[in-house]
């Protein structure tokens, strides 16, 4: 029965993203002019070169950020939890936790906490 349930399901799936797909090829506009081609940031025609490197450091920065996002999302079950899981769940969060002030540690003396 699940087996069946799950086959039907996925089986939907593909083909309601099939037809969603052909579609929006059928109905979309076929066009091509050299303005799609240019790159476009709010409106404002580019001056310059529009391709130009950034520093990695903002990408790594924004990694950083999310990973202590994702640190908070699994710290809120563990929290509701928090008697049920008793002294292991509390050992595994805190191996969690270290693993996690490790990888700070190590961006910090790195350098990718300092936004210049």
């Amino acid at each position: 029965m699940n087996l069946t349930l799950f086959v039907v399901v996925l089986i939907t799936a593909i083909l309601l993203v099939v037809i969603a797909m052909s579609i929006a090829r059928a109905i979309s506009p076929r066009t091509f002019n050299k303005q799609k081609g240019e790159a476009y940031e709010c409106g404002v025609p580019t001056r310059g070169k529009s391709w130009m490197q950034f520093k990695a450091g903002y990408y790594l920065f924004a990694i950083l950020f999310l990973m202590f996002d994702v640190e908070t999302v699994f710290l809120y079950p563990w929290a509701v939890t928090v008697q049920d899981t008793g002294i292991n769940g509390l050992l595994n969060v805190l191996f969690f936790m270290l693993i996690l002030i490790l990888g700070l540690a190590y961006a910090w003396k790195k350098g990718a906490l300092e936004w210049k």
